[in-house]
C-alpha cells in the first residue's frame, strides 16, 4: 500500500489544512487535526479516483528524504507538521 506525505498546515484560530506536495490539487481541511486527518484519507482517494477517470497517471509517492531534498517543498517541510496518509490500493484493484 503506498503511502503519500501530506503537509499539515496547523494556525491558531484557523481550520487545519493539509496538501499532499506530489499529487498537486489535492487538498483537505478540517475543524481539528483529527478531522482534517480523516478527511485527507478521502480527498486521496477522491483525487487518485478522478485521476484515473481521466485517464491520468498517479504520481508515485516520494519518501519524506526526497521531498526535503525539494527546493520547492523543503521550507514547507520545516514549517509545518508531516503526516504520512496510506492510499487503500484495494479500493481500485477493479478499476
Amino acid at each position: 500500500m503506498p503511502h503519500y506525505v501530506a503537509i499539515v498546515e496547523e494556525e491558531e484560530g484557523k481550520a487545519v489544512g493539509v496538501w499532499f506536495p506530489d499529487l498537486p490539487g489535492c487538498i483537505s481541511a478540517g475543524d481539528t487535526l483529527d478531522e482534517a486527518m480523516a478527511n485527507a484519507s478521502e480527498a486521496l482517494a477522491l483525487w487518485v479516483d478522478v485521476a484515473k477517470e481521466y485517464g491520468r497517471t498517479i504520481p508515485a509517492p516520494r519518501s519524506l528524504a526526497e521531498l526535503k531534498r525539494d527546493p520547492e517543498i523543503a521550507d514547507e517541510l520545516r514549517r509545518y507538521m508531516v503526516a504520512v496518509i496510506p492510499l487503500d490500493t484495494h479500493r481500485f484493484a477493479a478499476t
